[in-house]
C-alpha cells in the first residue's frame, strides 16, 4: 500500500491515531504505519514520558526508537508534573513542527484522557483557592450533601443533571468552580477553544482472552526483565511521591506494596498487577466505546497495509 501523498493532507488534519488497550499491539503495527507515512510518533502515553520508568510502562526499545522518531518518551523526570492539559498542549506544538519538516504525526497510545485532551480539548477552568473547597467541605458536614446537591441544581442544573447525588467529591468540584470562578462549570466546558487538529481514530481490540493472555504474559516478561530493581531504585530517588501518580498507577503500585511490606506474599503481588492490568484495559475500551467516530479493528488480524488503506480511503 503506498501512503496518501503530503499534499492530499490538510495542515489541520486528519491525521491518524492508533489507540487500544495496555499490551493490545499498538507498538508493532505503529512502526511500520509511521515508516510509510513518512511520520514522527506522538505518544500518548501518561507514564513512559518518565526518564525513570522503563520496564514497568514497556517503553518502545532502543531498535524502534532508532526506526521511527518518537515524541514524549523518556523526556520528563518524576519531579516535573505532566498532566493532560500539558501534554496535549505540548503535543500541538510538536504536530506543528512535524509539519513543518515536511513530515506527518502519528499519535499512538492508550492514555485515554491524553488522547481526549488532545482530540477533542479540555475545558480551560481557572485555579481555585483552597479554601473555597475547605469551606465546601466543612459546608458538607455541617449542611449534608443533599444540601449542596440542591445549590448545584439552582446554580448550575446542567451539570447536577449529569452528576450523581452520591458522589460528593463531583458536586464539590462543581460548586467549588462556581464559588470560585462566579461562572458555573458548564460555562467553561461550553466555552471550551477548539483543538486545532482533527483526526482519525483507529482502535485495537482483540478477543478477550487472547488480550488477558498477552496482558499476563508481559507482565511476566517485566518482572524477568528487572522490573523490581528499577521499583527500588525509583524508591530510593529523594522527594519522589510513592501514592501519587505516576508511581500509584498499576504495575509501580503493587510491587511498591510488596516492597514495603504492605503485600506480604510476591505471588500474591503478581496476581494483583496483572488482575489490575486486566480490569485497566477493561476500562479502557468502555472509555473507547464512547466516540461512535472511531473505527475498530482486530490487532489479532489487522496489517500495516490495512491500517493505511483505511487512511488513505477516510
Amino acid at each position: 500500500m503506498t501512503a496518501p501523498t503530503p499534499s492530499s493532507q490538510e495542515a489541520s488534519g486528519p491525521f491518524l491515531t492508533i489507540a487500544g488497550p495496555t499490551a493490545v499491539g499498538k507498538t508493532e503495527i505503529s512502526l511500520d504505519v509511521a515508516e510509510a507515512l513518512n511520520a514522527e510518533i506522538i505518544s500518548a502515553d501518561s507514564r513512559q514520558v518518565y526518564r525513570e520508568l522503563t520496564i514497568g510502562t514497556a517503553k518502545p526499545d532502543a531498535d524502534a526508537l532508532d526506526r521511527v522518531p518518537h515524541h514524549f518518551i523518556g523526556e520528563r523526570s518524576l519531579h516535573e508534573p505532566f498532566s493532560a492539559g500539558t501534554y496535549a498542549e505540548e503535543a500541538n506544538a510538536r504536530i506543528r513542527e512535524i509539519l513543518d519538516r515536511g513530515r506527518r504525526p502519528l499519535i499512538v497510545g492508550g492514555a485515554t484522557l491524553y488522547l481526549h485532551a488532545l482530540q477533542y480539548g479540555l475545558a480551560d477552568i481557572p485555579d481555585v483557592d483552597d479554601d473555597v473547597r475547605e469551606r465546601l467541605e466543612d459546608r458538607m458536614e455541617t449542611e449534608g450533601k443533599e444540601a449542596l446537591y440542591e445549590e448545584l441544581q439552582r446554580v448550575d442544573p446542567t451539570q447536577a443533571e449529569k452528576a450523581d447525588p452520591t458522589k460528593t467529591q463531583r458536586v464539590i468540584r462543581a460548586l467549588e468552580v462556581y464559588h470560585g470562578t462566579g461562572k458555573p462549570l458548564t460555562h467553561y466546558y461550553e466555552n471550551q477553544p477548539e483543538p486545532p487538529f482533527t483526526y482519525d481514530t483507529i482502535v485495537l481490540n482483540r478477543e478477550r482472552k487472547a488480550l488477558y493472555d498477552r496482558i499476563n504474559r508481559r507482565v511476566d516478561r517485566m518482572l524477568e526483565d528487572g522490573l523490581m530493581n528499577e521499583v527500588r531504585t525509583v524508591m530510593e530517588i529523594d522527594g519522589v511521591q510513592l501514592d501519587e501518580p505516576p508511581l500509584s498507577t498499576i504495575g509501580y503500585r503493587e510491587p511498591i506494596q510488596y516492597l514495603q511490606g504492605e503485600i506480604d506474599d510476591y505471588d500474591e503481588m503478581v496476581r494483583l498487577v496483572k488482575r489490575n492490568t486486566r480490569r485497566y484495559a477493561k476500562r479502557q475500551l468502555t472509555w473507547f466505546r464512547r466516540y461512535d467516530e472511531y473505527t475498530w479493528m482486530d490487532a489479532s488480524t489487522t496489517t500495516p497495509d490495512d491500517v493505511l488503506d483505511y487512511f488513505a480511503s477516510d
